[in-house]
């Protein structure tokens, strides 16, 4: 099978047990959790069963050493995380406010992961990896777009292919560096993953059947169109499906768009059916927002299965 390769953050998340307007008075809390868009994208590879693996860098703490344990027990390739020992494994505190809202605190730019490099060892998971993912949390400084844009070009002159979920906001692309640098991804992309707005960002269109020809006409192979509640939307030459979302109660739904993306792409890197590979990617997202913690809701094969039999009819 294809191994799949991604770049970025590894940290823990320290939840609130309650509600509330941020971090302003002492208060219980529960963690730490393992996290991290990139990890918790990469730990539900991992759990499908496909080849994986991540490039990151943590500290020589415990915080490092929980998210280490857990991605190797799941299966991820773990050889290109370096050991920092002079900075910490990142940290996010979290708050959830009553209408859901959430207040983060956090140390990346300073801590293990706000300094990951290209090391020989990225460089030898690039060159056996099929697949990469670039996620936009892991652009958010030059050193990062470099390494993501090096990947990428290493993956695509051996035939690989590549998925780019945005995850952009809008002042990410007022410095017209960084617009010409997502450019450069995108024009590279074969499966194209954006939440709501951000079909547009990168595009001259507007409106977004128009941003759906436009990146469509570019060379972008596929597109998930992610919108929430209101499910998903698959685009490619040939034509569209669309899948609802599955109606769950939400407990947290941080990383429920990190298993949706990566159940998403491992299933379209398999050939699987657009249409059943996103109803097993909604499934995977709604059984995240199901747990309490970021990656505590990933999911293996068998159970996402099971979950869509037990909800048969509910969508």
């Amino acid at each position: 099978m294809k191994k799949i390769a991604v770049i970025g953050e590894i940290l823990v998340e320290i939840m609130a047990d309650r509600p509330g307007l941020g971090f302003f008075e002492p208060l219980a809390l529960t963690g730490p959790y393992p996290s991290g868009a990139p990890a918790i994208f990469i730990d539900q590879v991992a759990r499908l069963g496909q080849p994986c693996g991540i490039v990151s860098s943590v500290g020589h703490d415990d915080f490092g050493q929980i998210n280490l344990s857990r991605l190797q027990a799941d299966g991820v390739d773990v050889s290109a995380v370096s050991i920092d020992p002079a900075r910490p494994t990142g940290s996010a505190f979290v708050r959830y406010r009553e209408d859901g809202a959430r207040d983060f605190i956090f140390n990346i730019e300073h801590a293990a992961c706000g300094r990951i490099t290209l090391t020989p060892q990225a460089e030898h998971l690039f060159q056996k990896a099929d697949h990469l993912h670039v996620m936009g949390s892991s652009l958010s400084s030059d050193r990062l777009v470099e390494i993501n844009l090096a990947a990428a070009e290493t993956i695509k002159a051996r035939g690989g292919t590549l998925s780019f979920d945005p995850n952009l906001r809008k002042e990410m692309l007022s410095r017209q560096e960084m617009r010409a640098a997502m450019q450069r991804i995108l024009g590279m992309t074969d499966l194209f993953l954006p939440s709501g707005e951000e079909l547009t960002l990168l595009t001259e269109a507007a409106r977004d059947q128009d941003a759906l020809a436009e990146l469509l006409g570019q060379g972008v192979r596929a597109i998930v169109h992610k919108q929430g509640a209101k499910g998903a939307e698959y685009h490619d030459a040939d034509g569209s499906v669309r899948a609802p979302a599955f109606p769950v109660e939400e407990i947290d739904p941080t990383g429920a768009g990190d298993c949706f993306g990566a159940t998403f792409t491992t299933h379209w890197l398999r050939g699987t059916d657009p249409e059943r590979a996103l109803r097993l990617a909604a499934a995977a997202g709604a059984l995240a927002v199901g747990k309490r913690g970021p990656m505590e809701g990933t999911s293996d094969g068998e159970t996402i299965e099971a979950f869509i039999k037990h909800h048969e009819g509910d969508v």
